[in-house]
Order: C-alpha cells, then sequence, then structure tokens
C-alpha cells in the first residue's frame, strides 16, 4: 500500500491504545493491548475468532469501555474529554461493517447520506448529491442510488457500505472483516477500493481481519492480537520473515502450533 512515508517518533498517533484491559464475565477478552496508529497509516490487526479484535473497535468508538487503560486520539485521551468534544472526535472516524448493516427500509442514496442528514443536518437534495458522488468512488453508477439494499449483491453491499464510510470525508475509517462472504475476485475488487479511497481522502486506516490476502494488500503494518495482547507488530515484508511462531501458524492457517483451537464434542 505503501502510504507509510514518516518517521513515527515525530509524529503523534491518530490513535494510541495504552495497556486496555476488557473482561465479560470470566473471560478476559482484552488482557494489556497496547497499539499506536499514526496519521496516514493503514495497519490491519490480524488474529482468530473471539481474540478482541471486535471489542478492540468497539473500545474506540465508545460502544464499550475498557475496564482499564485508555485511548487516545490525537494526543488527547477520550476519556477525559467532555461529551460534546469526545463525540466530535469519535465523529472524525467512518465505519465499513462487516455485515454491511444497511437499512433495508432505506435507499441506497439514504443509506450513503444517513449521517449528513441526521448528524451533519445537510438537506436532503445535497446529500443526495454527495452520496451520488460517493457512490461513483466505489464504482457505483447513478441508477444504483434509488434501489434498496435487497435488490443489492453482497459485493454490491460492500461497495454502498464503503461510500456510506466515506460520506463525511472522515480522517480515520474503520473497516471490520471487509472481505468477509465475499469471493476471491471481488475480495480483491473490495480490497482495491479500500487502498484508493484511503490513499484519496488522506486517511488513517484500521482495519480487523483474519483474510490474509485482504490484510497484505492494504496493510503498511500488521498486528497480530492473541489472548487480547498484542504479540507481534510489522510490514508485510516483516511478516514473511517472522520466527514468531504464533504469526507463522496463523499466516499458514495450520493446526499445528502454539495456537489450540478448542474442540467441543457434542454432548
Amino acid at each position: 500500500m505503501a502510504l507509510f512515508r514518516f518517521k513515527q517518533k515525530e509524529q503523534t498517533p491518530k490513535i494510541k491504545l495504552v495497556n486496555l484491559h476488557k473482561t465479560f464475565g470470566r473471560k478476559k477478552v482484552l488482557n494489556g493491548l497496547n497499539l499506536e496508529v499514526y496519521p496516514g497509516e493503514s495497519v490491519v490487526i490480524i488474529g482468530g475468532s473471539g481474540t478482541g479484535k471486535s471489542v478492540t473497535l468497539k473500545c474506540i468508538l465508545g460502544l464499550l469501555s475498557p475496564d482499564s487503560g485508555y485511548i487516545e486520539m490525537d494526543g488527547h485521551r477520550l476519556d477525559q474529554l467532555s461529551l460534546r468534544d469526545r463525540a466530535e472526535t469519535i465523529g472524525q472516524i467512518g465505519m465499513l461493517f462487516q455485515s454491511g448493516a444497511l437499512f433495508d427500509s432505506l435507499s441506497v442514496w439514504e443509506n450513503v447520506a444517513f449521517s449528513l442528514i441526521q448528524n451533519k443536518k445537510i438537506k436532503k437534495d445535497e446529500a443526495r448529491k454527495i452520496a451520488v458522488s460517493k457512490l461513483a468512488q466505489v464504482g457505483l453508477g447513478r441508477d444504483v442510488a434509488s434501489v434498496y439494499p435487497a435488490d443489492l449483491s453482497g459485493g454490491m453491499k460492500k461497495r454502498v457500505g464503503l461510500a456510506r464510510a466515506i460520506a463525511t470525508d472522515p480522517s480515520v475509517i474503520f473497516f471490520d472483516e471487509p472481505t468477509t462472504g465475499l469471493d476471491p475476485i471481488m475480495s480483491d475488487v473490495i480490497n482495491e477500493l479500500i487502498v484508493s479511497t484511503v490513499k484519496n481522502l488522506g486517511a488513517t486506516a484500521l482495519t480487523i481481519t483474519h483474510d490474509m490476502n485482504s490484510a497484505r494488500k492494504i496493510a503498511d503494518r500488521i498486528a497480530m492480537l492473541y489472548e487480547g495482547k498484542i504479540i507481534w507488530v510489522g510490514t508485510v515484508k516483516e511478516l514473511d520473515k517472522t520466527k514468531n511462531p504464533y504469526v507463522r501458524q496463523f499466516v499458514a492457517g495450520s493446526a499445528q502450533g502454539p495456537i489450540k483451537t478448542e474442540i467441543k464434542a457434542n454432548q
């Protein structure tokens, strides 16, 4: 992707996660997670199901509160901001959800323009123009704007979700398993769109995925989450050379290695 063109030490992280802990009942999901994402960088968090990837995003978005630790954006601790300032800071983030999360009762353009109308208070005529423009950026024509999500293929829904994620020209975009449920060709199309849209916006991107093809395509750096903490961070080139046994097993998709998957027999 090659968007990461600066020296980290000279930059304030766009997003900084410091010693995050989160427990649900007896299950410890985050266990001292630390990560820095720099302005204009695309970071991909990889890891198996249930390792805390989605919980991490939800903590940043304020949908969950960490039990301890803190989150910074642009050098400001989110937990120390006023409710208004925190909402404005979180409002910088666009989100492409795993399932698309489109509103079935709204047309495509209304889905794309939802935040423009509800949060930015932009008039509908202007919001529709912006929505059509964003749809064009993800390769969808004006004719798609008036149809409903039920009429779309899985790949088209992902494109609409991406158009909605960039509708407000966010400075940060989150991608939650962006290629889940897509065939290999459409997955590559979506990966290409992610690369181009992030680059055109100059945005910072944080993606969670277990799709290594997607990770390799869109990442400046890859971070592996295991047992609630980041155990390895590096570039794609470093990924191919690492001797970390957990990373090597995950990338290879092998049942053999230090990562053990619990298999419960039917009772």
